[in-house]
């Protein structure tokens, strides 16, 4: 197979989807991989490791994406979809279900028959989502990592230090969701000795966190309900927003009228942007604008936040997404999407078609919707 592997082009993406060693292994099995030059640059891997490797190294994106299968990080941007190439493979995060802009960007795949595999919708033996899991972790750390810095006072925050502060009042996190980002955050904020409060609304994720940080007594797991999520966003300094719902769109579970009850110069961190985000007043920020202003609350809603770590983040995402790529370019689309379900999960578009049913409701697209089982 003829793999692609483009430069990210998003706002400070520095991450890359294949690692010179996994393009070794890909080369090893008779895969040709066209390496877009400085696509892994920003992540510490220089042209000549992937030249090492076997890579077929390309001057341009449009050589990158005159392959069989592309593999990125984050989802095509506007100036990238000319350069996809109709009947081909694109591997990558999507999250089609965002808002207009993955509207336009599902339309494109539709129109050009691409098979969208989303990083996103993949899932395991156990319904977890392996491919977003590590993602999802570092996203969690991080928030808590911008948030200590927009509560400064010259970045205009409430000048709190998330941190041990003997004689100052608490500074209070709270995490809205305790999945993959909601733990990554509560390990950072806990370990930091913050006030932390987990709202989830699933008793069985309360108690395992409960029972996970009963030592901890600066670590307050909630069972989440309407009441409860009015009653701790308005005590945050901090809000990390955490909410999922696979392949759709995060809820809007914090109004307007929430966020004017907390104090101003609070910090709201929402790692939902991805899906949507899961406040009302959510937009998507950048690395290189990474924050604005409502009502005297800080918004942070950087959409690849993982970016920022781009090491790190490149060796956790390939760990996971990797193996399944060499997997399908070994056995070919079809045999590896029907001996493995989970893989076949990930499928969001197919054959002109929308194939994952949340994101087709989302975007008022179902009459685009078909199962994945009947096109195959």
């Amino acid at each position: 197979m003829i793999i692609g592997l483009p430069k990210e082009v998003k706002t400070k993406e520095n991450r890359v989807a294949l690692k010179p060693t996994d393009v070794a292994t890909l080369v090893a099995e008779g895969h040709n991989v066209k390496v877009q030059e400085n696509a892994g640059k920003g992540a510490g891997y220089p042209n000549e490791e992937y030249e090492k490797a076997g890579a077929t190294m390309v001057n341009s994106a449009k050589d990158a994406y005159d392959t069989e299968m592309v593999v990125k990080v984050k989802e095509p941007i506007k100036q990238e979809y000319d350069l996809l190439k109709e009947n081909t493979i694109l591997y990558t995060y999507l999250h089609l279900a965002a808002d207009e802009s993955t509207k336009e960007l599902t339309q494109v795949l539709l129109d050009k028959n691409i098979t969208g595999i989303a990083y996103e919708t993949v899932t395991n033996e156990n319904k977890e989502l392996p491919l977003l899991e590590p993602m999802s972790l570092i996203a969690g750390q991080l928030a808590i990592d911008y948030g200590a810095r927009f509560l400064q006072t010259f970045q205009g925050g409430r000048g709190k230090l998330i941190g041990v502060v003997p004689g100052a009042d608490p500074t209070n996190v709270v995490i809205l969701g305790g999945g993959n980002v909601g733990y990554g955050s509560l390990v950072k904020a806990a370990g930091s000795k913050a006030e932390t409060y987990v709202l989830d609304i699933n008793p069985k994720k309360v108690a395992e966190l409960s029972d996970e940080f009963k030592d901890h007594k600066n670590v307050h797991i909630i069972q989440s309900d309407d009441e409860k999520i009015k009653e701790y966003v308005s005590k945050a300094d901090l809000l990390v927003g955490a909410i999922l719902l696979p392949g759709g769109k995060a809820p809007k579970i914090v109004t307007e009228d929430m966020v004017k009850t907390m104090k101003d110069g609070a910090v709201i961190v929402d790692v939902a942007i991805d899906q949507g985000g899961c406040t009302e007043l959510s937009k998507p920020t950048t690395h290189e604008e990474p924050i604005y202003k409502e009502h005297g609350k800080i918004f942070c809603c950087i959409t690849n936040m993982p970016g920022s770590v781009a090491r790190s983040s490149t060796q956790a995402l390939t760990a996971v997404t990797v193996p399944y790529a060499i997997n399908l370019a070994k056995k070919g689309l079809e045999a590896a999407l029907k001996e493995d379900p989970g893989f076949a999960e990930g499928v969001n578009t197919y054959k002109g078609f929308i194939t994952y049913e949340a994101v087709a409701k989302d975007l008022g697209m179902m009459d685009k919707y078909k199962k994945l089982e009947d096109l195959l």
